[in-house]
């Protein structure tokens, strides 16, 4: 019997959404079954966060779950890769340093990987090792592009969790020019409401002096700071003071992006914000509005500052993505902005543009399907009708980009009229009225399988006029009296003649409603002919 392949499984949804209580069920499957599980987090903070829910959740279970971090002295440490070793831990927590070969594993049988795309490379790559004889669980809210690619294409699975806690409000965001009576306006109005803020400030050089500005700026307030370079210790105490409320502003840089829950800080500002990428400014956001209160985030721009078209793309999809779980929305976007990448390698963006998607994703799932050991089929030279219509799928009909990836990539992959014909019946079932636009990818498609039916040898446009040109076989069985006549009762316009043995019909497009007229003509032939 076939060994069944392990799982690897990306769950996306939003900050609150309920990604860690999956992990718990799902750690707590394999333990059932005598499986050590390891949780990767990104961060320290992160970490400890997770270990105290995990010890809270499980304090009735009798599991041993244990923590792995730079808060760990190393003689305990030590301790805990012996009880590993052993089978006598169920569940370790820790950062990238979980990847060192130094921690071997009785019986593991869970990899739980909490937002992936903030490991590095080389940690990446000792993932792929791991993953090749384990179960594997990625949560994320946005995940990378290459990321969401490999689960569109089928190299991993991917589910959603789309409902929202209840009285969450989605964060209000704006993007707005820094000067320093906006700043100002912005601090005074949360802490006017017992509030507190994050000045998210990515330059370590100089934040003492930002910081030392907004605490000008509000002389009763206690304001702190936050970043890498600072002794761990004193980070550490740094957040836990803001928590409980010690401190009413911190400038910090994006330490804070991932993992802190603090229920009072419900404005974040960010400085620089057309710096940062589109998953990490909604990762940021995310650290505010997790409660009941209305949260805000300003994203800052210099003034005059000529913003690059990537940089304007992404505060515009930051902006228009308020509503709760847009997460994976924002990975779409991120998708088309960024291209997918290089998703064997360590290049990050990738030109997808300069092969082409269709042609990109088809390479791709042919060398999967090869590497899967799935029988390839024989590629169809199958001809391509020469006619380009404008189709699309317009906001109005969905702004979901997942639909619209699911509609291009269905239609493309349908393989006759009757499969098409069906899919089109669908997809008006679930959209509601096909508008105009929408109907040209069905009709783009249609002539395609008509240019390969047979009799048919080719579909043509120039720049004044379609040709469709029947095969010299077809053209002398052909009733040319029956045919004459129903190409009249469709438009006395359309010329027909007789070229090399070959009947050519010829729609001017300067005719009104010339591909209408087009598509009657195919109906006709494929009906009657």
């Amino acid at each position: 019997m076939e060994k069944p392949k392990p799982m690897d499984h990306l769950l996306c949804g939003d900050v609150g959404f309920g990604k860690t209580e999956v992990a718990m069920r799902a750690a707590f499957k394999a333990i059932s079954n005598n499986k050590q599980v390891a949780l990767l987090c990104p961060t320290t903070i992160l970490s400890m966060q997770h270990y105290q829910t995990f010890v809270k959740r499980f304090e009735n279970v009798g599991a041993n779950i244990r923590v792995v971090n730079r808060f760990v002295a190393t003689k305990e440490i030590n301790q805990i890769k012996k009880e590993l070793e052993a089978g006598q831990v169920d569940i370790i927590i820790g950062t990238h340093k979980l990847l060192n070969k130094s921690f071997q594993y009785k019986n593991l049988g869970l990899l739980i990987i909490d937002e992936e795309q903030r490991f590095g490379v080389e940690h990446k790559e000792r993932i792929k090792e791991m993953k090749n004889a384990i179960d594997v669980l990625s949560l994320s809210a946005t995940p990378i592009p290459r990321t969401l690619q490999m689960s569109l294409i089928g190299v991993r699975t991917i589910s959603q969790l789309n409902t929202p806690p209840l009285h969450r409000h989605p964060i209000q965001t704006y993007v707005m020019e820094n000067r320093k009576s906006v700043v100002k306006e912005i601090i005074q109005r949360e802490l006017s409401r017992g509030g507190q803020v994050f000045y998210l400030y990515n330059h370590v050089s100089n934040i003492y002096s930002v910081a030392k500005n907004i605490q000008n700026m509000f002389p009763d307030a206690k304001v702190a700071v936050a970043h890498g370079r600072m002794e761990k210790n004193d980070i550490e105490q740094t957040m836990i003071d803001f928590e409980q409320e010690k401190y009413q502003i911190l400038v910090c840089t994006t330490i804070i992006e991932t993992g802190l829950d603090i229920a009072n800080a419900n404005t974040m500002i960010i400085d620089d914000a057309d710096r940062f990428g589109l998953s990490q400014l909604y990762q940021i956001r995310g650290r505010v509005g997790r409660r009941e209160k209305i949260a805000y985030c300003y994203l800052l721009v210099q003034p005059q500052k000529e913003l690059t078209e990537q940089a304007h793309k992404r505060l515009k999809a930051i902006k228009e993505f308020t509503s709760l779980g847009s997460g994976y929305k924002v990975a779409m976007r991120d998708l088309t902005i960024r291209g997918a990448g290089d998703m064997l390698g360590p290049q990050q963006a990738g030109f997808i543009d300069d092969v082409g998607l269709d042609l990109y994703l088809e390479m791709l799932a042919s060398a999967i399907k090869e590497k899967q050991g799935k029988p390839m089929e024989d590629k169809k030279n199958d001809k391509v009708a020469q006619v380009q219509l404008s189709g699309y799928i317009p906001e109005k009909f969905t702004d979901n980009d997942g639909d619209k990836l699911e509609i291009y990539q269905h239609i493309k992959k349908t393989e006759s009229l009757t499969e098409l014909i069906e899919y089109e019946k669908r997809v008006e079932d679930l959209f509601g009225h096909i508008p105009n636009e929408v109907k040209q990818l069905f009709e783009q498609k249609k002539l395609d399988f008509f240019v390969n039916r047979e009799g048919v040898e080719s579909l043509k446009e120039t720049e004044d006029v379609v040709t469709i040109t029947m095969s010299a076989e077809w053209s002398k069985n052909c009733d040319g009296v029956k045919l004459f006549g129903a190409i009249n009762d469709i438009s006395r316009k359309i010329n027909l003649k007789l070229e090399s043995g070959k009947i050519k019909i010829m729609i001017s497009k300067r005719l009104k409603k010339h591909i209408e007229l087009m598509m009657q003509v195919i109906d006709k032939l494929e009906g009657e002919f």
